[in-house]
């Protein structure tokens, strides 16, 4: 779940606002957005984050009312390629999804929730979020949730957690999206949510100013480091998560923690910082690692790099030249490319 959703339904309990969320359980064959997608839908109908637009987000949020109303959650099954009518060409995607429509009212257990789901995503620690659902579909009656962190209860509605969700929790480890379980009268949805990926970008130039902007907009916390403050400031990267002066490139990668889910982008202001850089990062466990310049700088710093003691192996990890090959030129096209890349290796789980 996307971090800044959390933190937009927790700002609505925290105000007293009731909302309804909307999430994306299942998805077969070709539909706008995957499974666990979600979107807010306050009491005027006005909507946060998407789970695909057109008809279904239209029919979602005539749903909403209701579900407020009667204070229930709501299964909604979307078939998007039967029998379009006019002006709903944009659905024709041929796929079917099953959307949940849960109810979220600001009390204590669910401000405690929430609250804790968004220090943990925060904190990049390892969270489950549980909904159990009690009664005939598609329209059960008693809900309940609950969060896990690290396979223990931090939050919900009871505090007695069922062998059935922990069993359901511990099988989340390796699924990137949410998963339904049926039984009789009961329904159990459950999802690892997890932080997005952080892009730790060397170099505050051009590039990097248009491609902060970019990694930000599309999820990913984004990290900026150069050795120049004047350029590594936040005058120019008003968007990025964090900005970084660094004594110097030698020492760039000093009290980052490094792991699977991060993306180191090198885009310094020349050859030696990007070979210095890139000698720091094949020694950590970073899912992507991307150096930018033509095969010729690639093939000379590979060079230097090996005569030092690196190996092929270690090297093969780099994506140089970086990026999408889609002709990018300008330092905003190539950032798109650059982005690109980012998203694609996302989506492939590394």
């Amino acid at each position: 779940m996307d971090p800044r959703l959390v933190d937009d339904l927790l700002a609505f309990l925290q105000d007293g606002r009731p909302l309804v969320l909307a999430t994306i359980v299942a998805q077969a064959g070709s539909a706008p957005r995957t499974a666990g997608s979600r979107m807010i839908i306050d009491r005027d109908g006005s909507c946060r984050g998407t789970i695909g637009g057109g008809r279904l987000e239209a029919d979602v949020q005539a749903a909403a009312p209701r579900c407020l109303e009667e204070n229930r959650a709501i299964f909604i099954d979307f078939d998007l390629g039967a029998d379009p009518g006019v002006g709903e060409m944009d659905m024709i995607c041929g796929g079917k999804v099953k959307v949940l429509l849960e109810p979220v009212r600001p009390d204590n257990d669910q401000l405690e929730l929430w609250s804790r789901l968004a220090e943990a995503l925060d904190k990049r620690e390892k969270a489950v979020l549980v909904t159990g659902l009690e009664g005939a579909l598609p329209q059960p009656g008693r809900l309940e949730r609950f969060l896990l962190i690290d396979g223990k209860l931090a939050g919900g509605t009871e505090r007695e957690l069922g062998a059935q969700i922990a069993s359901l929790a511990r099988s989340m480890r390796k699924q990137r999206g949410p998963v339904l379980v049926v039984q009789g009268n009961r329904v159990l949805v459950a999802e690892r949510m997890f932080a997005p990926g952080v892009v730790y970008i060397f170099g505050a130039g051009h590039v990097s100013r248009s491609l902060a902007a970019l990694t930000t907009m599309v999820g990913f916390r984004t990290v900026v480091l150069d050795d120049r403050s004047q350029y590594a400031c936040r005058r120019r990267f008003a968007q990025a998560d964090q900005i970084v002066v660094l004594e110097s490139f030698e020492r760039a990668f000093c009290d980052l923690e490094i792991d699977a889910d991060s993306y180191i982008v090198i885009v310094t202001r020349g050859h030696s910082h990007d070979k210095t850089v890139l000698a720091q990062a094949l020694d950590t466990a970073a899912g992507y690692i991307g150096m930018i310049g033509s095969k010729r700088k690639r093939d000379a710093i590979y060079k230097a790099l090996l005569k030092e003691g690196f190996t092929a192996k270690q090297l093969e990890r780099v994506a140089c030249p970086i990026g999408l090959t889609i002709g990018a030129e300008t330092p905003e096209e190539i950032a798109v490319s650059i982005v690109s890349q980012l998203i694609q290796v996302r989506s492939q789980g590394h």
